[in-house]
């Protein structure tokens, strides 16, 4: 397998999805707290980035395997087990290497912080499993908006806060009880703070519905899109980039962000001209990569204001 056939079976260009919740984290965990790891760091991004390669290569095959429609541009050019005419077997064995690749770094990462991140660990890579594969792909159900945008846009956030700043949650014995201790002031913070990272990942995958409504019924993937209608998932799109900035303005209020960070709200609009496009057209081809610019676009100017706040 080329490099460029690596990279289009792992779709290298959504890994932003997974990367943004990622640096967020830890900007978010340098803005508030004090102690950085660079070895967690590192092990968790690699263990990250596998898992979401793999995934990815995971849906591409069975996308390939379970596809009813054999023409068009979602199965012969964006499908790169087609495109690049990739062999079964050299596209499973990809998949097993990038999942031993992550569980390898991922017990490491393990070994060096708690149980709390194994047992997160293990949901979010069962989830990923059960995302792409099995009888019935979370992806292909009404419920694959809610799974990647809640697992990327908060399991990430939080476990790159958690994996340095321990003391979030606490797991002990005390005589024949297993207690948990949750800082929970702590934890909504942190939620709150990724809820446009939830919402900008659900939009992603939205987008994604949205674009292939006709090629999923030919295909039986009922997904969102499919129960709620076009129009109605165009405006679950459009609202869900306005929740995104309310959320940074309550954010602020509470000392989550920084007073800076509403200059992010600026970007609003850059983000309507790019939600004005996509409601007029909707295609994989043209006007998807807009629900990934708009992710892009309103994560990254919060991130400079956090980069600035940290700085000066």
């Amino acid at each position: 397998m080329t490099a460029t056939a690596f990279l289009k079976l792992v779709e290298i260009q959504t890994k932003i999805a997974s990367f943004t919740p990622f640096l967020m984290g830890n900007l978010y965990l340098l803005y508030h707290y004090s102690n950085f790891k660079i070895t967690n760091f590192i092990l968790m991004f690699i263990s990250l980035l596998s898992v979401d390669m793999g995934t990815t290569a995971i849906n591409n095959y069975q996308d390939y395997l379970k596809a009813e429609k054999k023409e068009g541009f979602n199965y012969e050019q964006h499908n790169a087990v087609v495109n690049y005419n990739l062999s079964q077997k050299t596209v499973k064995k990809t998949i097993f290497i990038l999942f031993s690749l992550a569980v390898v770094t991922g017990l490491l990462l393990y070994l060096k912080t708690d149980v709390i991140v194994l047992f997160i660990g293990i949901i979010s890579f069962i989830i990923g499993i059960l995302y792409t594969s099995g009888p019935v792909p979370i992806s292909r159900t009404p419920l694959g908006e809610v799974f990647s945008g809640f697992t990327m846009g908060f399991f990430i956030t939080f476990l790159a806060v958690y994996i340095h700043n321990l003391n979030l949650i606490n797991i002990f014995l005390e005589s024949e009880s297993l207690i948990l201790e949750f800082q929970y002031s702590a934890i909504l913070k942190i939620f709150v703070f990724s809820l446009p990272l939830i919402f900008g990942i659900a939009n992603i995958m939205l987008a994604n519905n949205i674009c292939d409504i006709e090629d999923d019924l030919e295909n039986n993937r009922y997904t969102l899109s499919i129960y709620l209608s076009r129009n109605k998932s165009l405006k679950l799109f459009k609202y869900l980039y306005y929740f995104s900035y309310l959320s940074i303005v309550i954010s602020v209020i509470f000392n989550i962000l920084p007073l800076i960070a509403l200059l992010a709200l600026l970007s609003i609009f850059k983000v309507q001209q790019n939600i004005n496009k996509f409601e007029k057209k909707q295609t994989k081809k043209d006007t998807f990569v807009l629900a990934v610019n708009n992710f892009m676009i309103i994560n990254y100017t919060t991130a400079v204001t956090m980069i600035l706040a940290i700085l000066f």
